[in-house]
């Protein structure tokens, strides 16, 4: 007998037809005899629909009170899957988070996880009962609502998986597995049956929607077994068929691995670009720009200094669209301070990578990008990399088309 998470995702989630097909799934492992723990998401749309009722009312609504309004999508899930499965003969159980419980910061939107208290959930699983908890949600020390952001559910399953010593997370999504790069951009693009912890988390942080980047970080702090999976299968597919299909994330690299150079092209649209002009070079003027963001609660991602010139310098880094013009509210601030000359921007860019493990034994991976690049007439605005990755900003128009030609480039559409 082995505890099992399963993970399902707002679209898995979307009627309750397609709830009563989950609960027909949780069934069958039970029936098998594993301890299950459940974690769904909204329903598909709901988030959206709650947080666009919330700015009707406020137009930057408050943080605490907007994630006490978009922590009911998921309350809703856990009440009706619970019925759905009692209504099979399943004795099950659902739970907020802030009632198991599940501790974070008051970091409200974008809430990290400290704790996770699995005494309830042990005594009800110990008493036969599948236990279904909220994702995307927890409870600050204050005993306020929080939730995760978005994609948050993900990080609830992997993180409760974490706590329980789980055997195995199993995330079921809308599609059967990760694959090379996006199948609606690239037809030719190919599942993989697995992949690298360290791959996994360069392409979630990297844009690809398969899972949320904090979740595949606790799967590779904590070690779990993670698989991601379709829901949209016969939900009395055999078990053991079920069990070894989508994509496992794997923790030890194969005797296999090092063919495969790249493993994988990830993209992300929701790209903002920012340009602080004549700033001072001298030391401490970095932290003087990004403080006052990070203290502004905005994340940043690609960054580049340029080279001193008569003691002055340009700085550009990249943020998340949705915070663009809150990043450049912060900036207008900070100009005069540090004595920049200007702050320009752009919010039509998007950053395509390559990523593989392989690349630390092989040479030439950036000159071939680099060159295929090139050769589409895409011009580079930034570069930034890691041991098995390699990232570009270019211009949005150009995306599909650099996913396309590297994908060929690196021949993924092969086994």
């Amino acid at each position: 007998m082995a505890l099992i998470v399963h993970k399902y995702g707002g679209t898995s989630m979307g009627s309750t037809e397609r709830i009563k097909n989950v609960a027909a799934r949780v069934a069958k492992w039970h029936d098998a005899g594993h301890q299950v723990v459940v974690v769904p998401s909204a329903m598909s749309g709901e988030t959206n629909r709650l947080i666009g009722l919330a700015k009707e009312i406020m137009g930057q609504p408050d943080p605490r009170e907007l994630d006490m309004i978009c922590a009911t999508g998921e309350q809703v899930s856990v009440g009706l899957l619970a019925m759905a499965l009692l209504a099979i003969g399943k004795d099950a159980v659902s739970y907020a988070g802030w009632q198991v419980a599940i501790k974070t910061d008051s970091s409200f939107t974008k809430a990290r996880i400290q704790s996770i208290d699995d005494k309830k959930v042990r005594a009800d699983l110990d008493a036969g009962k599948v236990v279904i908890i909220t994702g995307f949600q927890g409870v600050d020390e204050d005993g306020n609502i929080s939730t995760l952001g978005r994609g948050g559910s993900d990080t609830s399953a992997v993180a409760i998986a974490a706590a329980l010593k789980a055997d195995e997370c199993l995330i079921y999504t809308d599609v059967d597995g990760v694959y090379t790069t996006d199948p609606r951009v690239v037809s030719e693009a190919r599942r993989l049956k697995t992949v690298t912890f360290e791959e996994m988390l360069e392409m979630a942080s990297l844009g690809s929607k398969v899972l949320q980047s904090r979740s595949v970080e606790f799967a590779g702090n904590y070690r779990v077994p993670t698989r991601v999976l379709s829901s949209l299968t016969d939900p009395l597919l055999p078990l053991q068929e079920e069990a070894n299909s989508g994509t496992l994330i794997s923790f030890e690299e194969d005797k296999n691995m090092e063919q495969a150079v790249i493993s994988g092209i990830a993209f992300n649209r929701d790209e903002a670009k920012i340009t602080i002009l004549g700033v001072p070079d001298k030391p401490g003027v970095a932290f003087h720009i990004l403080g006052p963001v990070a203290e502004a609660n905005i994340e940043v991602d690609m960054i580049i200094q340029n080279q001193s010139v008569d003691g002055k310098t340009d700085f550009t880094f990249t943020v998340s669209r949705g915070e663009y013009q809150k990043a450049m509210g912060v900036l207008d601030g900070v100009k005069a301070d540090i004595g920049a000359a200007s702050v320009m921007g752009d919010a039509k860019v998007s950053k395509v990578s390559v990523v593989g493990v392989g690349m630390r034994s092989h040479v030439g991976v950036a000159s071939r990008m680099f060159r295929t690049l090139s050769e589409e007439g895409i011009n580079i605005l930034m570069i930034s990399t890691s041991e098995i990755k390699i990232s570009v900003l270019i211009d949005e128009k150009y995306m599909e088309l650099a996913v396309r030609a590297l994908h060929k480039a690196f021949d993924l559409e092969k086994e």
